[in-house]
């Protein structure tokens, strides 16, 4: 019996699906209607964009990477993005909202291996042989000369930052990009960033990745 928890509909941005998590159970009774309701035209939500308003309080961080998996890999839903039911807005990173940050106050040595859902700031070095995988952005408070994977759900809006980036591997989403061997050293903050399907390496500037 459909009980109204779930309604979505379309708008000019895509699709959204309003969600009242007090009307099931438990998150898998949600999960479990949500999948009925998306199965009826799933070829329609194929590369769509959808919106999930509902009580962003009442889902921890592994029921949203579930959500996201579900939506993603049945769906083939291009993005999801997640509003809080009040109206406030909440970025997200391919599923995942942009307040989850994870920090490492250490220097990362070769052969060292971090992954997080969200976004990741590490407070000191990323030496080489080391790994970074992150579902949103990716800040180094120091040296970036590891292999480093941002957006790594397919966020082509995810940054990679560091106060000195000379990375082995520097990847965003999809796309895959190495420091040249004759590459200048540099003594300022630099973001690295898709533009145009290429990514592209700019000096930090106050405001202008807000």
């Amino acid at each position: 019996m459909v009980k109204d928890g779930i309604i979505i509909k379309g708008n000019k941005d895509g699709l959204n699906a309003v969600i009242d998590m007090n009307k099931f159970r438990d998150f898998e009774e949600m999960v479990e209607e949500f999948i009925d309701k998306l199965s009826v035209g799933k070829k329609f939500y194929r590369g769509a964009t959808l919106k999930i308003t509902t009580q962003l309080t009442e889902l921890s961080e592994r029921d949203v990477i579930k959500l996201k998996s579900i939506l993603f890999d049945e769906f083939m839903i291009k993005e999801c993005i997640f509003e809080d039911e009040k109206e406030t807005k909440v970025k997200s990173f391919s599923g995942v909202y942009e307040g989850r940050t994870k920090f490492y106050r250490k220097t990362l040595r070769s052969g060292q291996i971090i992954r997080y859902s969200g976004n990741i700031v590490i407070i000191g070095d990323v030496n080489p042989g080391s790994e970074v995988y992150a579902g949103g952005n990716i800040i180094v408070l120091g040296n970036l000369r590891g292999n480093v994977h941002a957006g790594n759900t397919g966020n082509t809006r995810a940054i990679i930052a560091a106060f000195r980036l000379q990375p082995e591997i520097l990847q965003i989403a999809n796309i895959v990009t190495r420091s040249p061997e004759d590459d200048e050293k540099t003594y300022y903050a630099e973001v690295a960033r898709i533009k145009d399907d290429t990514i592209i390496v700019e000096p930090y500037l106050p405001n202008k990745f807000l």
